[in-house]
């Protein structure tokens, strides 16, 4: 029970980035739908937001970054 999980050879806690260091930290995508936040592309962006792993594992690593 005490055991870390490993991944391959790295154990989790290394494997798992920082929030900054994701692609979500600087999206152009999402820069463009934040600064118009009416706009089709922040439409988009919302809908791309509901399934996305990467933006989910992005809101976990933040929420993780600021316990």
């Amino acid at each position: 029970m005490g055991q870390m999980r490993v991944v391959g050879e790295i154990p989790m806690a290394e494997y798992v980035k920082k929030a900054s260091e994701m692609s979500c930290a600087s999206c152009p995508m999402r820069a463009k739908a934040e600064a118009n936040p009416k706009s089709f592309m922040a439409r988009l962006w919302k809908f791309h937001t509901k399934f996305c792993p990467g933006w989910k594992a992005y809101q976990k690593a933040l929420a993780a970054e600021q316990k």
